[in-house]
């Protein structure tokens, strides 16, 4: 396994027949996250609380540039102040390091006009 940092780290492209993480390659991954959870063992998953609608969408407007250079794109939720976030890699039917590496990117620059 990697010492790099996981925000430090670049999504790879997967092809159909990649295999998925198994729960003992993943949790190590999820361990150097904060507030992420495994989810039916397939999906990574937060949810971000926000102020209002408005900062929930800026939200969304910051971390789309940082998905899509990356090549990896989450399901997005958007409601009033909150927004699920739901990562999975569909060539490999289930996780895989890209879902880390892009929760740690959207984690390191997505929430940076946050309110706590």
């Amino acid at each position: 396994m990697s010492s790099t940092p996981l925000a430090a780290r670049r999504c790879v492209p997967c092809e159909a027949g990649t295999p998925p993480l198994a729960p003992e390659a993943w949790k190590p991954l999820l361990d150097q996250l904060e507030g992420w959870e495994v989810r039916d063992g397939v999906r990574l998953v937060k949810e971000f609380r926000f102020k209002d609608f408005l900062q929930a969408v800026a939200f969304v407007n910051r971390i789309t540039p940082i998905a899509e250079a990356e090549g990896h794109h989450p399901d997005l939720q958007v409601g009033w102040g909150r927004v699920l976030v739901e990562l999975t890699t569909h060539a490999a039917k289930g996780l895989t390091e890209n879902d880390f590496v892009l929760a740690a990117k959207i984690d390191r620059d997505g929430v940076s006009d946050r309110p706590e």
